[in-house]
C-alpha cells in the first residue's frame, strides 16, 4: 500500500479517536468502563516494560506457529494436488476440522501438551492452516488445461508443468490465503494464552480485566492489533518480492 493509500484510513482512524476522546470527556463515563485514548496511551507509556514482557512471548508464538502452518499447508496442498487419492481422503477431513470449535479443542491441547510453546503453536496452526491450504489448492487450478497441454506438446514433463506453470500461477492465491491467516495467527496465539499460559498478551488481558484496569486491556488489544497489522504487511512485502509482476499489475488496476 502506498503512502497515498494510507491517507484515508489514517484520517478516519484519527477522527474516530477524537470522537472517542470527546465522548469520554463529555459523558463523564468511568475509566473503569471506557478509558479515553489518551489514558490508554498513558498506560502504555507507564507500563511499557510490562507490555514488552508480555508482547515477546505472543510474538514468538505467532511467528513460530504461522511459519509451521505455512510449511504444513504447502506440503498438504501439493500432496493433495499431485495425488488425487490423497485429496479425496484428506480434503473432507480438512473441511470437517473447521466445524470443531477451537474453544472446545484448545483446553484439551493444553491438557495434552502442557503450558509451553507447543500447544500455542498447535492452536495457531489449527486456526491458520485451512485458509492457506484451500487458497493454494484453488491457485493450482488457475491455469487452463490448454496451457498445460501446450507445455506437454513442447516436451514438458508433469513436474515441469507444475513448477513452471501451475506453481507460479498459484502464488497470488497463496499469498491471499497467507494474508488472511496472518490476522488469525495473532488471535489464535492470544486465545491459546487465555486457555493456559504464564506470559503473553492473552494472560495480560485476563490479569488486567480481573484488576478492573480497562486501560491495560485496551493496551493489550492495541499491541495485538499492531502485531496482526505488522504480520499482514510482512506477508505483503514478501509477496512483492516473490511475484513483483503480479503486484505491479494489481497496482495499475
Amino acid at each position: 500500500m502506498s503512502l497515498r493509500g494510507l491517507g484515508p484510513p489514517f484520517l478516519l482512524g484519527a477522527l474516530l479517536l477524537v470522537l472517542w476522546e470527546v465522548y469520554v470527556a463529555a459523558s463523564g463515563i468511568s475509566p473503569l468502563v471506557l478509558p479515553s485514548p489518551s489514558r490508554i496511551v498513558g498506560a502504555l507509556v507507564d507500563f511499557r516494560d510490562l507490555a514488552w514482557a508480555h508482547t515477546v512471548p505472543t510474538l514468538v508464538e505467532t511467528t513460530v506457529g504461522f511459519t509451521v502452518s505455512v510449511v504444513a499447508a504447502v506440503g498438504f496442498a501439493v500432496a493433495m494436488d499431485q495425488v488425487p487419492a490423497v485429496r479425496r481422503a484428506v480434503y473432507p477431513l480438512l473441511v470437517g476440522s473447521q466445524t470443531v470449535p477451537i474453544i472446545a479443542i484448545a483446553p484439551l491441547i493444553v491438557i495434552w501438551f502442557g503450558f509451553g510453546l507447543l500447544p500455542k503453536v498447535l492452536v495457531i496452526v489449527l486456526v491458520t492452516f485451512f485458509p492457506i491450504t484451500v487458497a493454494l489448492l484453488d491457485g493450482f487450478a488457475t491455469p487452463t488445461r490448454d496451457a498445460a497441454d501446450l507445455m506437454r506438446t513442447l516436451g514438458a514433463s508433469d513436474r515441469q508443468v507444475f513448477t513452471k506453470l501451475r506453481w507460479p500461477a498459484a502464488l497470488p492465491s497463496f499469498f491471499t490465503g497467507m494474508r488472511i491467516a496472518a490476522t488469525y495467527a495473532v488471535v489464535g496465539a492470544i486465545f491459546a494464552e487465555y486457555v493456559g499460559a504464564f506470559q503473553g498478551l492473552g494472560i495480560w488481558m485476563q490479569l488486567a480485566r480481573n484488576a478492573f484496569r480497562a486501560d491495560l486491556v485496551f493496551v493489550a488489544i492495541l499491541i495485538a492489533t499492531a502485531l496482526a497489522i505488522g504480520l499482514f504487511l510482512a506477508v505483503g512485502a514478501l509477496e512483492r518480492l516473490a511475484i513483483p509482476w503480479y503486484t505491479e499489475s494489481r497496482r495499475r488496476r
